[in-house]
């Protein structure tokens, strides 16, 4: 073999839309190339436009473009795949070059360009091999009458106007871009240039026309994937290494046969690998809207930390989230990354975070001690209960539950007195010490009552886990000072079974999913879980959709994330379309970063195309369920068949989402028994059933992705729930603005669920917050 052979993305992109046929002729093209890339049959030659790209035959009609990259350690020539094509879609005008800012190889198609764009930049495109002899010409087509030619246009306004070549090129956009982009005069023009554009020069131009100020695109954008050394602009051999490429002959074989590779499982945007990937001295938060790849990040933080452990390990890294049905979509696609090394999986603990609580409280509780854990709503019952008991009609029961969790449990308060000194901050309304009081009394009773029916909450249980961490982790400590004052002696012969425990912390370290959701004890147990230092803790998470009423302040729980915070802004899921929308619902909301400060959407784009959602108003619920019916079946007639009529599962790809939990089980009757559709409901475990369409309220909905989604019952009373929390808005004012928080966030969690369609229906009055 005696050429070294890579596999640009762009070229894997461009494979993914040949015929099978095609992808193995182009697997025997590779496998030559190494061989003799000077085979007469490869027909090996440079372009005339860039000397450095080079095509190859791959059979008749497709091309392969190659660049030169230097030589490896074995003294073969490097060679990279830059692109896969027909030869009638090989120009001239192609160009190769190292990114001044990534240092890595970028590959520029103008073909890709708008006409009216490459018109005014006088550029004409020329094919690099002329048609085939063999090939049928076109038939001769009469010459239309001319007519008297229209008056140009005005000419309009570059979208662009405000920045000069210079920033472009200082933010890395590519050199033969940078006239093309500050020429461009509208979002579609835009959209023609980037589609084909290299990374950075594609996010960089996106973000700056969604209105991104300079210096925040710099920082975001254009700083996380600057190269750590001098770039040199002619050494493609450094350059290769800096380039996501894929190399080995299997490597390559994979790609042809399973399909899409730019699926998140083997593809990593590059400001988010450098995320993924890097150290941090503390705690480290990525922030970013929904489908912007913060779970992705975190999964491949996880394999990152694994990969960098040495041998001997049992399970030093915890990957954990909120919900039950999450945690089962981890440990699935955590599995497919560790695919090449399942021993590394062997060092992950995959867990829900209550499930993690119960355990630790389960470790230290004495035989037969343990108490049954109850859901919220069946704690709010009793506390409702004994209210109308005690005939106490001053305190509302959600207030007073609130003010448990959040303050009492979030911050372990053991006495009335130091409730009396208990940080209220964000609570809203204002409690003077004798409503403290009275507050500290019921409460009491409360969980008097909880504790003779043998039951306790999730809260409960978290916070009682926490006491039990911090404690476990003070004993670490001690042990370590008593270890260095008796001359670093190992103490292990010294202790028990259940003395080993406190040898070191549970984990090394700890990754969160969906951190925004977390209770304050949570955070509590988790930070003595692990020793503070670097790489101790990973969270990503996004505030506007918390759905759950967990607020913290990081800071004040002793994880400190200053300067250690990233936020993503590019959406990979969401079309431009059911963006645009879904940011209604947000507009002029601000929102908390769970670290005293505020977040922030600005910023926030995606670079997908797609339908515009479809907004339907009916009179009443019955003909909503109608129209539901109809959007369905013209969906599953859609997706039926892949277009050669070949048939598909569509399972897992059309779901329907309502605010209320009542709501679930009439659209599932109706459409079952009215409509002839099978449904499966979405619960805690995830989708119970077989049936084709899925069926949840908003809050099922977290974390999952459907390629078509309806949204009904988004009305007036029913999201936000107006008649619940009407009454606030008088008597608490920061509640009420809370529960509409919450609110809004359900909404915007379940329309950016929806990948290429998205349907939201009501009847009656439409939400306020579905703008007309």
């Amino acid at each position: 073999m005696t050429v070294h052979l890579s596999l640009y993305q762009k070229a894997e992109q461009e494979l993914y839309k040949l015929d099978q046929s095609v992808k193995g002729q182009f697997y025997n093209f590779c496998h030559n190339f190494r061989e003799n890339p000077d085979h007469p049959g490869l027909d090996l030659k440079p372009l005339k436009g860039d000397g450095r790209i080079f095509r190859a035959k791959i059979n008749r009609s497709y091309r392969a473009l190659l660049t030169r990259a230097g030589v490896d350690a074995k003294g073969r020539e490097r060679w990279l795949v830059i692109a896969v094509r027909h030869r009638k879609d090989v120009y001239e005008q192609l160009s190769v070059a190292i990114n001044r800012v990534t240092g890595a190889i970028e590959f520029v198609d103008l073909s890709v360009v708008g006409e009216s764009s490459l018109r005014r930049a006088g550029i004409d495109l020329t094919p690099a091999e002329p048609e085939a002899e063999d090939e049928p010409e076109a038939a001769p087509v009469e010459a239309p009458v001319a007519e008297a030619p229209a008056p140009p246009p005005a000419p309009a306004a570059p979208l662009l106007a405000a920045y000069h070549a210079d920033d472009l090129r200082d933010l890395g956009v590519a050199d033969s871009l940078i006239d093309l982009a500050l020429a461009v005069t509208d979002s579609a023009e835009l959209d023609a240039l980037t589609a084909g554009a290299p990374l950075l020069s594609r996010d960089v131009l996106i973000g700056l026309a969604a209105g991104m100020p300079l210096e925040e695109v710099r920082a975001e954008i254009t700083q996380p994937v600057r190269a750590e050394e001098a770039v040199d602009p002619e050494d493609f051999g450094a350059a290769l290494a800096r380039t996501p490429v894929t190399t080995l002959d299997e490597d390559i074989q994979k790609i042809l046969e399973q399909g899409d590779f730019r699926a998140w499982k083997a593809y990593l945007h590059p400001t988010q690998r450098r995320l993924a990937t890097r150290h941090y001295s503390g705690p480290a938060r990525v922030s970013g809207g929904p489908g912007t790849g913060k779970t992705i990040v975190a999964l491949h933080r996880v394999k990152s930390l694994a990969e960098q452990l040495g041998e001997g390990h049992d399970k030093p890294i915890l990957l954990t989230t909120f919900t039950k049905n999450l945690t089962t979509d981890l440990k699935a696609r955590l599995a497919y990354l560790f695919d090449d090394t399942p021993e590394l999986l062997d060092r992950v603990e995959i867990t829900h975070i209550d499930q993690l609580a119960g355990r630790v409280v389960g470790e230290n509780a004495a035989a037969g001690r343990t108490k049954a854990r109850i859901a919220d709503r069946m704690a709010l019952r009793e506390l409702r209960e004994l209210l109308q008991e005690l005939d106490e009609h001053r305190w509302d029961p959600e207030f007073l539950m609130e003010e448990w969790e959040q303050v009492i449990l979030g911050q372990s308060i053991p006495t009335r007195t130091d409730y009396f000194k208990a940080r209220r901050a964000g609570r809203g309304r204002g409690v003077t010490r004798m409503e403290r009081n009275e507050i500290w009394k019921i409460l009491e009773q409360f969980t008097s009552r909880l504790d003779k029916l043998g039951v306790e909450t999730w809260g409960q249980t978290a916070e009682r886990a926490a006491r039990f961490e911090i404690e476990r982790a003070m004993k670490v400590q001690h042990r370590r000072e008593y270890k260095e004052q008796i001359g670093g002696l190992d103490l292990r012969h010294r202790d028990d079974g259940s003395g080993m425990r406190y040898l070191h912390h549970r984990y090394r370290h700890i990754v969160v999913d969906e951190a925004q959701d977390l209770r304050p004890a949570h955070w509590k147990m988790l930070r003595a879980m692990v020793e503070p230092g670097p790489d101790d803790l990973f969270l990503a998470g996004d505030t506007y959709q918390r759905i759950y009423n967990n607020q913290v302040s990081l800071g004040a729980l002793g994880i400190n994330i200053r300067g250690r915070s990233t936020r993503l802004t590019l959406s990979y899921r969401t079309t431009k379309e059911i963006l645009s929308k879904a940011l209604t619902v947000m507009a002029g909301q601000d929102y908390d970063d769970m670290d005293d400060g505020s977040e922030t959407l600005k910023g926030y784009r995606s670079v997908l195309h797609g339908p515009v959602p479809d907004l339907v108003e009916y009179d009443f619920w019955p003909d909503e369920l109608k129209g539901l019916a109809k959007t369905l079946d013209a969906w599953k007639r859609e997706l039926a068949t892949d277009g050669k009529g070949t048939a598909r599962d569509i399972r897992g790809s059309l779901a329907v989402c309502v605010a209320e939990r009542d709501k679930v089980n009439e659209v599932m009757y109706y459409l079952e028994t009215e409509a002839g559709i099978r449904c499966s409901e979405l619960t805690k475990d995830g989708p119970r059933g077989n049936g084709e369409v899925h069926v949840g309220t908003m809050h099922r909905f977290k974390g999952l992705e459907y390629q078509k989604l309806a949204i009904v019952a988004a009305s007036e009373g029913i999201i936000p729930p107006t008649s619940r929390i009407a009454r606030l808005e008088a008597e608490d004012p920061a509640r009420y603005t809370r529960e509409l928080h919450k609110s809004r966030s359900l909404l915007f969690v379940a329309a950016t669920r929806a990948r290429d369609a998205l349907t939201i229906s009501w009847h009656g009055h439409r939400s306020r917050f579905l703008s007309a």
